[in-house]
């Protein structure tokens, strides 16, 4: 993997990932949101990585950077993206499970808010 590092724009929903030596260029993100109802949750919609910086690992950083957010904020993440949610299966150890309650109403969040993603 090459050298990133990662920051959290709460603000636009996006964890993005910066590449070393890339001038400040964002060369993947995550899109989320969170949701406050049924129980508060990092939700991830989509995980984007730049075409000439795929196979670096940088998808994998950035999902894990999103569940060590949660963790340190107290709150689970209930993920939409395909990506993340075959991430979280394959590290449960850091990615706990989300419940079917929360999955349920982050999806319904998604559908009320059309123009969102």
């Amino acid at each position: 993997m090459s050298d990133i590092e990662i920051r959290d724009d709460r603000a636009a929903g996006r964890l993005e990932a910066i590449g070393d030596g890339t001038d400040g260029e964002v060369v993947g993100h995550i899109e989320y949101f969170v949701l406050e109802s049924p129980a508060r949750a990092l939700v991830p919609v989509h995980t984007i990585v730049e075409p000439a910086h795929e196979g670096k690992g940088i998808a994998g950083s950035l999902a894990r950077e999103l569940y060590a957010i949660a963790g340190r904020e107290g709150v689970v993440v209930a993920p939409l993206c395909p990506y993340v949610t075959k991430w979280a299966e394959r590290h449960p150890d850091e990615a706990p499970a989300a419940d079917r309650e929360l999955l349920r109403a982050a999806k319904q969040w998604l559908v009320a808010h059309p123009g969102r993603f």
